[in-house]
């Protein structure tokens, strides 16, 4: 007989966990794997919510085990380490992002690119090597191998640092892989939530000309004044998009929704290059014609492998950057999670798990 969740492993764990597709969470006990050799175990002090954390309760993409504990932007504090780890010491703070494991044989494994293993394992939501479920950071402790790990630079707050472990590196890895970090070239950013925010502001670091692309008006004020971005277009007004026609280097597009990808490559200069790192649910319709005639490029991109997280996190350790976030109790989860299915936050909430989250 399957040992339950609680009986799996010999730590034991607390945190708050969906049971079914209405999604709604709930206190959940269940356990971790002891230290092996080679792992760390990490007390949570604080993890970000992310949209996939919404699709997956959800079960909006299909593939949801429940029960699930989301969370995949953690920080957190090392309390023991295995003895062959090398990396990390007892007390320092450190960073889990979305993947905890891999083959580390791969051709994209010996290249640092973890993240397109296709033994990959997820922080949650996935199987362990040993066969068991993995769950996120909407809990008080994690065990993970040390090479998964991530150094967590001091000088990051680790609450408004925390999202940068998935959004940061969402919007850091396709620039640096795609070329779209040349100082005064135009870079697009095509919706402004907690990935937009975030690319806004590694684009100026990397000297770039930042313009915002939303379907909202309203958020004109805080792209520019607020997050520092160079201009702002409004989507919807045909007059100011056909203004805006062959202006950009490159977008990022970030909108998770169903959108129109007509628009955003019209943009596009000669050679132009249009990265969606947003997962809408369902396929989006691509027009060739305008890729063949203006030497257009479309692609994709996902998270970054470990060393690149590392490379992202220094990167924005260095230019002060950091998530815009609304720090949350546990018991808050809920509301928060409605709130951000009508993207109704500036820009990113941060579970304080540490302080509030109590059996």
């Amino acid at each position: 007989m399957a040992k339950s969740p609680e009986e799996e492993h010999p730590q034991k764990a607390f945190g708050w966990a969906a049971k079914d597709s209405s999604g709604l969470l709930s206190p959940f006990h269940f356990s971790r794997r002891e230290t092996g050799d080679g792992d760390v175990t990490i007390k949570i002090l604080y993890c970000g919510v992310c949209h996939s954390d919404l699709h997956n309760v959800k079960n909006e993409w299909g593939f949801t085990m429940y029960p699930v504990v989301p969370g995949h932007e953690i920080v957190g504090t090392v309390t023991k380490t295995g003895k062959n780890v090398k990396k990390f010491k007892v007390g320092e703070q450190v960073g889990v992002g979305v993947l905890v494991d891999s083959c580390k044989r791969c051709e994209s494994c010996q290249q640092d690119l973890e993240n397109y293993c296709p033994q990959m394992i997820f922080t949650y939501n996935s199987f362990s090597q040993d066969g068991t479920k993995t769950y996120g950071g909407y809990s008080d402790i994690v065990v993970v191998d040390e090479h998964y790990v991530l150094r967590f630079p001091e000088n990051l707050p680790p609450d408004a640092g925390a999202p940068l472990l998935c959004a940061g590196i969402t919007v850091y890895s396709p620039m640096k892989y795609y070329g779209m970090t040349e100082p005064g070239k135009h870079l697009g950013v095509a919706g402004l939530g907690g990935l937009g925010h975030v690319a806004v502001k590694i684009g100026k670091a990397f000297g770039l000309k930042v313009t915002v692309i939303s379907t909202s008006p309203k958020k004109e004020d805080e792209a520019i004044n607020r997050l520092g971005a160079d201009s702002f277009l409004v989507s919807s007004d045909p007059a100011k998009m056909k203004a805006a026609i062959n202006t950009m280097d490159y977008i990022i597009d970030t909108v998770s929704a169903v959108h129109p990808l007509a628009p955003l490559i019209s943009l596009l200069k000669l050679n132009g290059k249009l990265i969606t790192v947003g997962l809408p649910e369902k396929p989006l319709e691509l027009p060739i014609f305008p890729l063949v005639l203006g030497r257009k490029l479309v692609g994709g991109s996902d998270v970054g492998g470990i060393k690149e997280t590392q490379e992202m996190l220094d990167f924005c350790a260095k230019h002060g950057i950091t998530a815009d976030i609304e720090l949350i109790k546990m018991g808050d989860i809920n509301t928060a999670m409605e709130r951000l299915a009508k993207s109704d936050v500036k820009y990113r909430f941060v579970i304080d798990v540490a302080n509030s989250l109590s059996q």
